[in-house]
């Protein structure tokens, strides 16, 4: 698969029907959008719009280090591909540039989905693993061992991501959720130093202090989060769905981070529903 490159962002095109562009977190670029796309929307219809933010993969990080500019990136990458409206869902570190195109670009902003996405300032420390990861990006030979483990075994490899024994069997060997996992899984850590960049400029915004005027916003927007997110807090998206008005929210009980694939049919059938 072959990504083209538009108004200085690297993007790829997948399926027909309603646009929809999708907005990966950290450590990803265009296929962890795919990704994203693929497990929240499924086969229903929708051409999905996925791209590598700033600093990820072959968009370079001076295309947009804030989330303003980011928005401002998406929307010529829209005019570049002759799209005039488009859904947006973000994921995780994609949650803030996806609200600042939804207020900067409200005519051209059909919905907006957050799936376990930052919407406020981030207080969490960042896990030990980043800091190993961040490290080992520096030995290819290392990272690539790593890969291929987590190819050999995804349950082993989502232990972290997935604390709960029983959930992550269920997600893991499901039909669906259980490929789409392995794919992220493999894919973070293939070419990681070309994602790196990308993640600290992220992790670098969210620790900001920011407060975007989300009262004024028209934009049908769907929360979704999981009640046992430790990288987001759920509160930040309970308090984003009260401060839209008209929003709609979808708290997991018992989902995490990942809650996108521990919980893949309840939400996709939730956006879907939603998106129509």
């Amino acid at each position: 698969m072959t990504a083209a490159a538009g108004a200085g962002m690297e993007y790829v095109i997948h399926g027909e029907g309603r646009p929809v562009l999708l907005l990966h977190g950290a450590m990803g670029g265009w296929d962890q959008s795919d990704l994203l796309g693929r497990a929240a929307l499924g086969d229903a219809g929708f051409q999905r719009i996925a791209v590598s933010r700033p600093g990820y993969l072959g968009t370079p990080l001076a295309a947009g280090r804030t989330p303003e500019e980011q928005a401002d990136g998406y929307a010529a990458l829209l005019d570049a591909i002759g799209v005039r409206y488009a859904a947006v869902i973000a994921i995780s570190g994609g949650g803030q540039s996806a609200l600042q195109f939804a207020l900067r670009y409200e005519s051209r902003c059909r919905a907006l989905v957050m799936i376990s996405a930052c919407s406020a300032p981030l207080e969490t420390r960042l896990p030990f693993r980043f800091h190993l990861m961040k490290w080992m990006a520096r030995f290819p030979w290392m990272v690539e061992r790593m890969r291929q483990k987590a190819i050999r075994d995804p349950e082993a490899a989502s232990r972290r991501s997935i604390p709960d024994a029983g959930l992550r069997a269920r997600t893991v060997q499901d039909r669906e959720s259980g490929p789409l996992i392995a794919a992220l899984q493999a894919g973070t850590l293939e070419r990681m130093t070309e994602r790196m960049p990308g993640t600290l400029n992220d992790i670098e915004q969210a620790r900001r202090r920011f407060r975007y005027p989300v009262e004024r916003m028209r934009v049908p927007l769907l929360v979704v989060h999981g009640a046992l997110d430790e990288m987001v807090p759920v509160a930040h998206a309970r308090s984003l769905a009260a401060r839209v008005p008209g929003s709609e929210l979808l708290v997991l009980e018992d989902g995490g981070h990942s809650s996108l694939f521990t919980h893949l049919h309840e939400i996709r059938a939730r956006v879907g529903a939603f998106l129509r």
